[in-house]
């Protein structure tokens, strides 16, 4: 969190003092600068006083010009100073909600700080879009660069990429172009990869297209997948349960667990309650499937040949490979002792 010196409810009664008495009124409801800090509509500010909601807007608009003009607007410039050069040393651009969430929690401070933005001349606002969250930025240079730049990374991402957070930093730092060297941090460069809803941040700290099951896991299938991929090796239905509720602080019952691995094809049953992702090249299908697949790509194979490539794909005992082996409705062995299948 931030630190600021100055106090901006203090600041904001100072400057509330240039209007009359119903422009400080509408203002403090309108921006939530009362004791509720609840911020209210033009409509329920209009009902309030049996004015149109366009007359609130004329009101609003006239209480911001005249604060902007008046001496008590000079006399507080150190704090408008102040939050300028605060947002510069946070990267000079910055999502709405992470900067009001870096000064504090409490909403009610939250809004004034939100109304000293919304004054000062030197910060500018811009409205969410499809791309991007609400923002504001004291450098509209840098501004830009960041923007080009979001869309340029994410344009190059596929729906099922998951990139490490440093790696996601670098390939972001490449796509800025002339970026002036006091923005050259990781948390500044984190801080504008949130500006993007494009692009997002897995619980692991992964990154992707935010769309994906990879990044906005929803359900136990999603968290499995992440489970299993961080595993990096085959893991056990029970265990990818304990670590869904380890890492996620989700309940996974373990029943449940293994019925979403079953129903899905990410995952590949490998042993004895054993999954494996089917992304890592293992078969589908129960041993005997595996040897016909085998065969299949290999051609005829030595019992001991087809036993290694086998053990590749699942975690079974040899002798369960040689039951299936020995069955004469699906393999055959000729008279160099190759197996091959049987039709």
């Amino acid at each position: 969190m931030t630190n600021l010196t100055i106090k901006p409810k203090q600041v904001v009664k100072a400057l509330l003092k240039s209007l009359p008495e119903r422009a400080q009124e509408v203002i403090t409801k309108r921006y939530g600068l009362g004791k509720d800090p609840e911020k209210m509509t033009l409509e329920a500010i209009g009902k309030t006083y049996g004015i149109t909601r366009e007359r609130v807007r004329q009101i609003e608009n006239y209480a911001i010009a005249n604060i902007q003009k008046s001496k008590e607007y000079e006399s507080q410039i150190h704090a408008f100073k102040e939050l300028e050069e605060m947002m510069k040393s946070m990267g000079g651009v910055l999502a709405e909600e992470d900067l009001l969430d870096s000064v504090s929690k409490d909403l009610s401070i939250q809004n004034h700080v939100y109304f000293l933005l919304v004054l000062g001349r030197t910060f500018k606002w811009q409205k969410e879009d499809d791309h991007f969250k609400h923002r504001w930025h004291v450098d509209e240079g840098t501004s830009k660069k960041v923007e080009d730049a979001l869309k340029k990374l994410y344009k190059n991402l596929k729906d099922d990429d998951i990139i490490p957070e440093s790696e996601m930093i670098d390939t972001f730092l490449n796509h800025i172009e002339g970026l002036n060297d006091q923005y050259r941090n990781d948390e500044i460069l984190k801080r504008w990869l949130s500006l993007s809803k494009k692009v997002g941040k897995n619980p692991l700290g992964e990154w992707g297209v935010s769309h994906s099951p990879n990044i906005k896991a929803k359900g136990m299938r999603d968290y499995a997948f992440l489970v299993i991929r961080k595993h990096g090796s085959p893991i056990h239905f029970r265990e990818v349960a304990k670590q869904i509720e380890k890492m996620f602080n989700k309940k996974a019952h373990v029943a449940t667990t293994h019925n979403e691995l079953i129903k899905d094809p990410r995952f590949v049953l490998v042993g004895r309650g054993l999954y494996a992702l089917s992304e890592w090249g293992y078969m589908s299908g129960v041993v005997k499937d595996v040897i016909k697949k085998v065969l299949e790509k290999h051609g005829p194979l030595t019992k001991k040949e087809v036993i290694d490539k086998v053990l590749k794909e699942r975690y079974v005992k040899e002798n369960t490979i040689l039951v299936n082996l020995q069955n004469p409705k699906y393999f055959k062995k000729d008279k160099e002792g190759k197996y091959s299948m049987a039709s």
